[in-house]
């Protein structure tokens, strides 16, 4: 039987990835507290606490494979026009919105799959929050398992 209290451990575990809004890596920061402080205490803590970490340094792992791929087409679309042999300052340097690039529709898709990922991302964390609460294990989908 799992108590009230380890519940609420758990539950805060997930929560805490919430505090990157206000703390600048404060989705690993809080979770891994909360974790280190609480693993010895409860086999279900300790296996909230793993998932919850894991799932965001998947997270983070996707969003810099995403970034990588997408800055390329956006800077190669800015340079696309420019000679950089025979550049002589911003003088002939022109953005033209009539044209749109492939490239460009490219690196918007990226973006784009960026922002719906953010969106599951939140939707996850409450889900597992709730598990938490409830006194489920929750295993977040797509996580890679760098803590056993």
């Amino acid at each position: 039987m799992i108590d009230k209290h380890t519940k609420n451990l758990a539950t805060f575990i997930h929560l805490s990835t919430f505090s990157r809004f206000f703390i600048p890596f404060g989705n690993f920061i809080g979770p891994i507290i909360l974790w280190t402080v609480n693993k010895d205490k409860s086999e279900f803590v300790d296996k909230h606490g793993k998932q919850a970490i894991n799932f965001q340094i998947s997270v983070l792992l996707y969003a810099i494979v995403i970034g990588t791929i997408s800055v390329p087409f956006f800077i190669f679309r800015l340079f696309d026009k420019m000679n950089v042999i025979d550049f002589h300052g911003f003088n002939n340097f022109h953005i033209n919105l009539g044209e749109p690039s492939p490239l460009l529709y490219i690196g918007g898709g990226l973006g784009v799959l960026a922002v719906i990922g953010f969106i599951i991302e939140l939707a996850l964390i409450v889900k597992a929050s709730l598990s938490a609460r409830d006194g489920q294990l929750y295993q977040y989908p797509l996580t890679i398992n760098f803590l056993k």
